[in-house]
């Protein structure tokens, strides 16, 4: 009560609401105020997405997100000198479809900051529409174009079509989540002069961590990259011991990008930093090259008669099958077994789902093949930020399975 209402986009403006446009036209050509500002000032407070819990604010100084900036431009330049490929530089001024939140570290950082050291032009989406997006691609020459597999999957579908000039894209990125091998190649083949690219980070590292593009990407396209050159990263067991190669553990990282603790939680920073590591809460192993690939979250499993199941690992399986586009795994109760494996997926109307338990069959072990699967008539809720909606899609499905 008593809080000013200021909208910053309506249509029509509700009782007591104030147009922000119209108040600052009002203000007047205003200076800037003077501020010293010290590298580790507070920046920002960004939150997580609260996918899989409540969000929490993430407090980064000017420090973190410059060092983020700033090693976009350095990890590109690492890996022309050390692959001896120079990446494509576009004839005319480049530019970026701004396509997903400003509030979220892809949009803001990713996108939208780093525009300004690659003096790009930003083109805004303010809802998400293929044919708009193409449509905007086509018109302003834009060069690059980044989102969820969802969005990527949507242009990907639209490019085949024909219909749209999008041969000056020479790149179409990803984050949030990995997108299916099978996207990969769509992307690569669907796109004149685009190459494929993501990368892995999370609000708490600015959105960096790792990344991976071009015939890496075709190669493995299941890996979220390899290590910024402004982070390390390790992979540790249980007991906090250092894991070899290709050996499972949950991922630490730290670095120049990475933030100093959640706003007012000192409990939960108790706990989410070990010596200065932040603990990213996901399971993941590297290969003998320092490729990163994101197995599974912590604390996403399913305990059927005792096996622990990775969700994402089931995920990751479904996904192979190159008429699935979307899936999402959760726990369904049981009565013997405690829980079992259910799946919900965004697939091909002709997809039969026994003949796809059996491709299941060939990747993954009997227990973790799912005995419920629900077909989606339509791509799978998300955040705002491209992430899967999982308690609302289990919610739903196990209201199903109750009928």
């Amino acid at each position: 009560p008593g809080l000013a209402v200021l909208a910053v986009r309506a249509s029509r403006l509700p009782d007591g609401v104030r147009s922000l446009e119209a108040l600052t036209g009002a203000l007047g050509p205003v200076d800037m105020p003077a501020a010293d500002i010290a590298p580790d000032d507070l920046a920002m407070i960004l939150y997580t997405s609260g996918s899989s819990g409540h969000p929490k604010g993430v407090p980064s100084s000017h420090r973190n997100v410059l060092a983020a900036l700033l090693s976009w431009e350095l990890d590109r330049n690492i890996l022309a000198l050390t692959s001896g490929v120079e990446p494509v530089e576009p004839a005319e001024q480049p530019g970026t479809l701004l396509a997903v939140p400003l509030f979220h570290v892809t949009g803001l950082n990713a996108s939208y900051l780093s525009s300004y050291r690659m003096q790009s032009r930003v083109v805004s989406m303010y809802r998400w529409d293929p044919e708009v997006a193409a449509a905007l691609i086509d018109r302003e020459r834009l060069t690059s174009v980044g989102g969820p597999a969802a969005i990527t999957g949507d242009l990907v579908r639209v490019a085949q079509s024909g219909r749209f000039d999008l041969s000056t894209l020479v790149a179409v990125g990803g984050g949030g989540a990995p997108r299916a091998p099978e996207q990969v190649r769509q992307i690569h083949a669907s796109f004149a002069n685009a190459m494929p690219n993501i990368g892995w980070g999370m609000t708490e590292t600015n959105a960096i961590g790792a990344g991976i593009s071009g015939q890496d990407y075709l190669d493995r396209p299941t890996s979220s990259g390899q290590c910024s050159q402004v982070l390390e990263m390790k992979i540790v067991d249980e007991s906090g011991a250092e894991m070899p190669a290709v050996q499972r553990g949950e991922l630490l990282i730290r670095g120049t990008s990475v933030f100093a603790g959640y706003w007012n939680l000192p409990k939960v920073d108790a706990t989410a930093f070990v010596d200065g590591w932040f603990r990213t809460g996901d399971v993941a192993y590297l290969d003998d090259e320092g490729f990163l690939y994101i197995v599974d979250r912590i604390k996403d499993l399913i305990i059927r008669g005792g096996e622990n199941i990775g969700c994402g690992h089931v995920e990751a399986a479904l996904l192979m099958h190159p008429d699935v586009h979307e899936a999402s795994v959760y726990a369904v109760p049981d009565e013997r077994l405690g829980e079992e494996v259910g799946a919900t997926v965004f697939c091909s109307e002709t997809l039969d789902l026994e003949a796809l338990r059996q491709f299941l069959a060939g990747h993954l072990a009997r227990y973790e093949v799912p005995r419920y699967i629900v077909r989606a008539a339509q791509p799978l809720p998300r955040t705002p930020s491209g992430k899967i909606l999982k308690r609302q899609i289990r919610e739903t499905a196990l209201a199903d399975f109750k009928r």
